[in-house]
């Protein structure tokens, strides 16, 4: 029996090691850019997650998704807080919107718990976002999804922690594009800093950011 525990353990501790292995190796190459590109076909459409702020966060993601083609980055899952009524109606709207050019573009709207609310401390935050990972993993699992779109929101931090360690667990080879707030100018969001380890794209609107954040590529305005 002693020996039956014994292999258990080793085996355990065997697949732990492999994954902070794993997670450590994947870090380093999303920093360093080393990631493959996928081999996709341009006809071939894309399970998206695309994660809503609130406020000026939900305008400017409304006008990067109305320039994405609704039928290639199809299906749509929008993660949003629970609370945020106004950025669920405007997604609505845009959707409705997307129906009358293309009818083939499908979308669903998915809630969670607010992970960091304005103003709220760091030490709080850090369990309300807990809370806000386990009432997401669910919907993250099931959707699968390919690409996570974002731009800064504290909502953004547990879906796009799910999507990389979803890569770490071989259950996905997703891709993570944060998009910072055209407000910031001069430094980034702490959403920024904290995704600038496992996004893959770190996209600003004001060329400054770009010495704030050494993967950073400027795009210029998008609103």
């Amino acid at each position: 029996m002693l020996q039956l525990y014994t292999n258990v353990l080793l085996v355990v501790l065997s697949l732990i090691l492999v994954f902070i292995v794993r997670t450590v190796l994947l870090m380093v190459f999303t920093v360093k850019g080393y990631r493959k590109k996928s081999k996709r076909l341009s006809q071939d459409s894309v399970k998206t997650v695309i994660v809503i702020g609130s406020g000026g966060h939900t305008s400017e993601m409304m006008y990067l998704v109305e320039s994405l083609h609704p039928v290639r980055y199809s299906p749509r899952l929008y993660i949003m807080a629970s609370s945020d009524l106004w950025s669920e109606q405007k997604v609505h709207e845009l959707e409705s919107k997307l129906k009358t050019n293309d009818r083939q573009s499908k979308y669903e709207v998915f809630k969670i718990p607010r992970s960091r609310s304005v103003h709220q401390s760091y030490f709080t935050s850090v369990f309300t976002t807990l809370y806000a990972i386990l009432s997401s993993i669910p919907i993250m699992l099931k959707f699968n999804p390919e690409l996570v779109l974002c731009n800064g929101p504290g909502t953004c931090i547990p879906i796009c922690g799910i999507a990389f360690l979803m890569r770490c667990c071989f259950i996905s080879d997703n891709k993570v594009v944060f998009v910072e707030s055209i407000c910031r100018v001069k430094t980034m969001s702490l959403s920024g800093r904290i995704l600038q380890w496992f996004a893959d794209e770190i996209l600003v609107q004001w060329p400054e950011l770009m010495s704030k954040c050494k993967r950073a590529k400027y795009i210029g305005r998008v609103v």
